[in-house]
């Protein structure tokens, strides 16, 4: 049994966050992050996002022994055979790309010889502290205070799970997995504490007793959801709006208990039929979210860009302006707003351009938009 001290949140925008309102764009920028360097021998024989067949070239089918994993697949390194010297398990997707690994080191690890890697950690506050049963843990009791640290790069994330923080930190697991998964690896999760409780592992993510509330979810929907955000905002490689589509629409059958899940689905969804050309399709999927979650700007945005593409105008411009008016800084509507009343309405295009510029000045990533706004007010002001 767990006895909980704090507990941060680790609930649903943890993932969902990173991606409403994203139109198809790449994956997103997080802000500044601490450290990440290590000289822990981790992930050295592969990369997330590594094709399963490359993987397998590595690594011989008497090294490792494979389990499914949801709709993907888990193939795990005995500690025995490990350069690391703790148990490897590796993820893939139904497409065959890694998407995240773990290491677990059910009798502890010490730190002490790796100094790099303590001062990384150092430098982390915990996003969870708890008391843990360790079963095999060397040299100290069962009972062990733990805490969960947290960094990475742009696109992936990497956990520790410690104890001992401070002077004597004792590594229990780490993960390591491109963002839209980060929270099916946490090391945080029952699944995964079950490993250092029982070594031999669990049955897989999908079969274990719930943790956190992102884990009351059916576990193939958050896997589908995470699969469909890695193809749509190409966290491996190129979008692939294929893919997305298809994830999206696994997930909406798997099914959501909590109806904001539900209507990112249905928003995504439409999101992907719309850069395949299927307008009608993506207008229904927002519909849909709209129905079960109404009046959120970025899904009225988006609904309005496919209205346009579908000749209906003037429902476009309404939806632009209703997003403007639940966000008056929302810089993509004022900007689509604008475009969409260039001909009826010229005056309100070029007040709707200045607002734009206004918002998004000195941000580097509208740059583009930024000097055809610019154009437009010339020839709407001669």
């Amino acid at each position: 049994m767990n006895f909980f001290r704090y507990v941060s949140s680790l609930g649903l925008f943890a993932m969902v966050g990173l991606v409403i309102g994203c139109s198809g764009s790449a994956a997103p920028v997080k802000p500044p992050l601490p450290p990440s360097q290590s000289d822990l021998l981790l992930l050295a024989s592969t990369a997330l996002c590594e094709r399963k067949a490359e993987f397998l070239k590595k690594h011989s089918p008497t090294t490792h022994t494979a389990k499914d994993w949801g709709s993907g697949q888990e193939l795990t390194i005995p500690s025995e055979s490990s350069a690391s010297q703790g148990e490897e398990s590796y993820f893939f997707d139904e497409d065959g790309v890694l998407v995240g690994a773990l290491f677990a080191f059910p009798k502890g690890l010490d730190l002490k010889p790796y100094p790099v890697l303590r001062d990384t950690l150092s430098q982390l506050k915990p996003s969870v502290e708890f008391y843990l049963n360790v079963a095999q843990l060397e040299t100290r009791t069962n009972m062990e205070s733990s805490a969960l640290l947290e960094t990475g790069d742009e696109k992936s994330t990497t956990q520790y799970l410690v104890i001992g923080l401070g002077e004597h930190p004792i590594l229990l697991q780490a993960s390591f997995t491109i963002d839209p998964y980060v929270r099916l690896f946490s090391p945080y999760r029952r699944e995964f504490l079950e490993r250092l409780r029982t070594p031999a592992g669990g049955k897989g993510g999908q079969q274990m007793e719930s943790q956190g509330d992102e884990d009351k979810e059916p576990f193939s929907s958050l896997q589908q959801f995470a699969r469909g955000q890695a193809a749509q905002l190409a966290y491996c490689g190129d979008k692939n709006y294929d893919i997305a589509a298809d994830a999206y629409q696994k997930t909406i059958v798997s099914g959501f208990t909590n109806k904001v899940w539900l209507a990112e689905a249905h928003h995504k969804l439409g999101l992907a039929w719309e850069a395949k050309g299927r307008f009608d399709k993506a207008k229904t999927e927002m519909l849909q979210s709209l129905a079960l979650r109404p009046n959120i700007p970025e899904v009225l945005n988006n609904l309005g860009t496919v209205q346009i593409k579908l000749g209906d105008k003037a429902a476009g411009l309404s939806l632009f302006e209703k997003a403007v008016v639940l966000r008056p800084n929302y810089a993509l509507a004022r900007y689509n707003l604008a475009e969409a009343s260039e001909a009826t309405n010229p005056k309100r295009a070029l007040s709707e351009y200045e607002t734009y510029l206004a918002i998004v000045e000195g941000i580097p990533e509208e740059a583009d938009r930024i000097a055809y706004a610019k154009e437009r007010i010339k020839v709407l002001k001669q």
